[in-house]
């Protein structure tokens, strides 16, 4: 995340000048932070003022929270509308994901944004946008796991029974897939709303999964996508990740 960090010749600052000018506290408050043992830096707590760190490469956590560092890296929150394709360009004409952000692209020419894994056509919600091409790699390989939560509304009543089912593994043409949390939030006698908290990035694997239980999807939407929630966000619209997001996003993922 792009921060205006003053450094020194050597490129460093003081531990609580980049805390204050990160958007953590004040400085007082970053100095009394550092003097309680809440901050710590390449895995060792520093108390002492004064301490001085190379603010681009410096692991640092707050409370046990990650602090990203500072770098010319755009991360952005997206709450994709229905009829996008999840493609910075299409052959086809179809809107893309480059219509939605265009007024962003726009002020900055050279940014290149490229989304983290995909969401279907009709599938709305939160979608990740960066240039960071490793975390947008590690956040989309299936070895780390990376929750996702999306709220599905169904046909029919969904029973505590299916979503046993949901919970045990359910077989599907590609192999197993089992969600690892799943809760009905409204059920009626012709539909449902599920929420569901998955790790899998198989192609349409919600819709897929459902349509398998007998409950086909209607209306999609993900609402999470490991710590970052979608929120208020409005269709069409998007936000920088928090410096909390994205550094619990780094620590997920292991950079």
């Amino acid at each position: 995340m792009t921060r205006d960090i003053q450094t020194d010749e050597d490129g460093l600052i003081r531990l609580q000048k980049l805390l204050a000018q990160s958007g953590v506290a004040s400085r007082r408050k970053c100095e009394e932070l550092m003097l309680d043992g809440e901050v710590e830096v390449d895995g060792e707590v520093v108390t002492r003022l004064g301490t001085k760190v190379d603010p681009r490469t410096a692991v640092i956590k707050v409370s046990g929270h990650r602090l990203p560092p500072v770098s010319e890296h755009v991360y952005l929150v997206l709450n994709k509308p229905r009829g996008v394709v999840s493609t910075m360009s299409d052959e086809r004409g179809r809107r893309t994901i480059t219509d939605v952000v265009a007024d962003r692209l726009e002020a900055d020419p050279a940014l290149r944004l490229f989304h983290v894994g995909r969401l279907d056509t009709d599938t709305t919600g939160l979608l990740l946008l960066t240039n960071d091409g490793e975390l947008a790699h590690r956040m989309a390989h299936p070895s780390y796991e990376v929750e996702k939560t999306y709220v599905a509304e169904v046909t029919g009543r969904l029973s505590r029974g299916t979503v046993a089912d949901l919970l045990a593994g359910v077989e599907l043409e590609d192999g197993p897939v089992r969600v690892r949390r799943a809760r009905i939030v409204d059920a009626a006698a012709d539909k449902s709303i599920v929420e569901l908290v998955i790790h899998e990035g198989r192609n349409r694997i919600v819709r897929r999964l459902l349509d398998q239980v007998g409950h086909p999807v209607r209306q999609l939407s993900r609402t999470r996508f490991g710590p970052v929630e979608l929120g208020t966000l409005r269709s069409g619209e998007t936000r920088e990740l928090t410096n909390d997001e994205l550094g619990d996003l780094l620590e997920i993922v292991g950079l």
